[in-house]
């Protein structure tokens, strides 16, 4: 019985007090700077150093790249660059170890799908997954995605 009146008791004080409900679908959660959410992913910037693979803890990210078609420039431009979500762990690893910050977390945390082919994704992808850049990378963006070109 005791139990029962202090159950009541904490029942009606709870129900006076303000309600902390999201109307999530409709309005978007406001994520923290630091959150980490999926990848966005710029190709102009991939040197294809393979230092996102390498480092890589689960192995999900696979990044394959071709020589320049242009004589004149040194080096390589992308191919493919894929990543299983499935096994990736959002461990901002990828990011931290990119010279030319071509790899950058984004606060888009949505992956839910109903068949886990769905969870890999590939360059195109990754690169219109721009929507929701972490604030610290967002103010070195102009609207079109691309970072702006230092003069």
């Amino acid at each position: 019985m005791k139990g029962l009146i202090k159950g009541m008791g904490i029942t009606l004080k709870n129900m006076t007090q303000k309600k902390i409900t999201y109307a999530y679908p409709d309005v978007p959660l406001e994520m923290p700077d630091r959150f980490r959410g999926i990848q966005h992913f710029d190709p102009e910037k991939c040197i294809v150093c393979n230092q996102c693979a390498r480092i890589c803890p689960t192995e999900c990210i696979t990044l394959t790249g071709k020589k320049n078609p242009d004589p004149e420039k040194k080096g390589k431009v992308i191919d493919t660059y894929d990543i299983n979500f499935e096994l990736c762990i959002l461990c901002d690893l990828c990011t931290e170890v990119c010279p030319t910050e071509a790899i950058v977390m984004t606060n888009n945390f949505e992956l839910a799908s109903y068949s886990r082919d769905e969870l890999f994704k590939n360059l195109e992808w990754l690169n219109d997954n721009n929507v929701n850049i972490r604030q610290e990378n967002n103010s070195a963006l102009p609207k079109g995605g691309a970072k702006k070109d230092a003069d």
